[in-house]
This record gives C-alpha cells, structure tokens and sequence, in this order.
C-alpha cells in the first residue's frame, strides 16, 4: 500500500528556513514524481513544486516558491524534501506530499491536486513573529 508521511512542520520567524520530509513506503520512489502542496485556510489546495522520477529528475517551482525553494529527493532514503528558505507569513499553510496514481507523470509546468492520487497527511507550517 503508497503511503507518504509529511514531517518537519513548525513555528518559524519571517526570513526563516525550514526542511519538509515526505518519506515514502510501498513503492519505487524512482519511479515516481512527487508534489508539494499547500493549503491555507478558506483556500484551495495549491503546488507549490513537483519533482519528475529519476528518469530526469525534471523540477518545477510555482512563482511563488521559484528562488526561495528547493525540492529534492534521495531515493535510497526513500525521501523527498523542501528546502524553503526566506520564509514569508504568506507560506504559512499545511503542507502536503503527494504522488500522482501512475509512474510517467513529468513536472513541466504547474501541477495541479486533481492529478495527484496519493496522499500524506499534511505537516503545518507557521509563519510568524
């Protein structure tokens, strides 16, 4: 069974950094690109960065996140991360991974949730001084 379990969530300062996990089970993670989501309240869910299998490892960054963000992974920790540095009250939100339901899904362009089958249960982010 895919399962994916979001952690590193926190309370954090303007201009801050925080590292998200998205640790991976019952499947190749090689074979699969991963998307990062978020979702604030009385808003829909939104990608914020996608990363393609390890066929090209091909990523995509919503404008938002473009020059402050970096997601990666190591499939030998079965793991993808988000980097997300200069942090701005507007990112804070809960934060979700996921994977779409085939392998072949490349990140060319903005991802959207309908695409993605596959869900962790969110780690919140907070923003705040």
């Amino acid at each position: 069974q895919l399962q994916l379990v979001e952690s590193g969530g926190g309370l954090v300062q303007p201009g801050g950094s925080l590292t998200l996990s998205c640790a991976v089970s019952g499947f190749s993670l090689d074979l699969y690109a991963i998307g990062w989501f978020r979702q604030a309240p009385g808003t829909p869910r939104e990608g914020v960065s996608c990363i393609s299998s390890s066929v090209d490892n091909r990523t995509y960054y919503t404008d938002s996140a473009k020059g402050r963000f970096t997601i990666s992974r190591d499939n030998a920790k079965n793991t993808v991360y988000l980097r997300m540095n200069s942090l701005k009250s507007e990112d804070t939100a809960v934060y979700y991974c996921a994977a779409p339901r085939m392998t072949g899904y490349v990140c060319y362009g903005q991802h959207h949730a309908y695409e993605f089958y596959y869900w962790g249960q969110g780690t919140q982010v907070t923003v705040s001084s």
